[in-house]
């Protein structure tokens, strides 16, 4: 069934745009992230621009980490105070990120920065996250006991606080950094920012896996809203019919990911999502690398 997406000035098929929202808010309930990262790049592949691609992937976000994160809460693995940390650095991070974003619009290099952003970010994060679950998973079946968290020159800054979900005593400076950098690549990636989020709760702040999950989505929820409203309102590029195909399989589908997630153990939710994240960096760097289907040049016509 083929629908038309007014901003996007397209016709797609309903059930297409259905399927992957299901598949993405899937990932979203299992692994804590918003699911944006393989969002945007499916919605650019399937023929969505870009602009139209980043900000409606956010607004999906939303709702999928809406759903997600009301399953996480009814399981008590929300750390709110360290939430409102991460949001405040969020918030101004998404505000700067959008700004950025016109700025390359203005420019026309919105689709090349966009790939370089994934590609780069991706690839590093998906490979620090196979290589430290592995090592944990080693670890555990050598029965080597592990410290809760390793400390380093972070936890030494000044104006502490203590977080007791996440038994941790930390300056609020290295979560707001955090947060400051989540909320930009939100904003000029179109991602809720859950993906590079969570492993820096993990191995940056030291946080717990089982309190990560459902705190990443509290703060994915409110800077996907911030970014949402400023391209919204700044730049005009939500496309609402596309947004509300994708929000029917993604709410669907984040309560059947929270449910599997909470059969996995913490190493092993890291891996795949880890696996996840480098598949879709190497196949985002093979369509940059690889020669286009139609080749195009600027000049007198010969």
């Amino acid at each position: 069934m083929q629908v038309y997406l007014p901003i996007a000035e397209m016709s797609v098929d309903a059930l297409l745009l259905v399927g992957i929202g299901l598949g993405v808010g899937w990932l979203s309930g299992l692994f804590g992230v918003g699911g944006g990262f393989l969002l945007t790049p499916l919605l650019i592949l399937i023929g969505i621009p870009s602009p139209v691609a980043v900000a409606s992937g956010a607004n999906q976000t939303l709702g999928a980490s809406v759903s997600g994160l009301i399953a996480q809460w009814r399981r008590g693995n929300v750390d709110v105070k360290m939430g409102g940390v991460l949001l405040a650095g969020g918030l101004l991070g998404s505000a700067a990120g959008v700004q950025l974003f016109g700025f390359l619009r203005r420019i026309g290099q919105v689709d090349l920065a966009v790939a370089l952003f994934y590609v780069v970010v991706l690839g590093t994060v998906g490979a620090l996250m196979v290589n430290e679950s592995i090592r944990a998973i080693l670890r555990r079946r050598q029965a080597r006991p592990r410290r809760l968290h390793e400390h380093f020159w972070a936890h030494g800054l000044p104006f502490k606080m203590r977080f007791r979900k996440s038994r941790l005593y930390i300056s609020v400076i290295p979560p707001l950094l955090v947060g400051f950098g989540i909320g930009m690549l939100s904003a000029v990636m179109g991602v809720g920012g859950g993906f590079m989020l969570v492993p820096a709760m993990i191995y940056f702040l030291g946080m717990p896996t089982a309190v990560v999950i459902g705190t990443s989505l509290f703060q994915v929820v409110f800077v996907a809203a911030n970014v949402t409203l400023l391209q919204a309102v700044q730049l005009g590029t939500v496309d609402i019919v596309l947004t509300m195909l994708l929000l029917v399989g993604g709410v669907a589908g984040a309560q059947f990911g929270a449910a599997m997630g909470a059969r996995l153990r913490g190493e092993e939710t890291r891996v795949l999502l880890g696996l996840l994240v480098l598949g879709v960096a190497g196949s985002l760097l093979w369509d940059l690398l690889r020669t286009p289907p139609h080749l195009f040049s600027i000049g007198p016509a010969l």
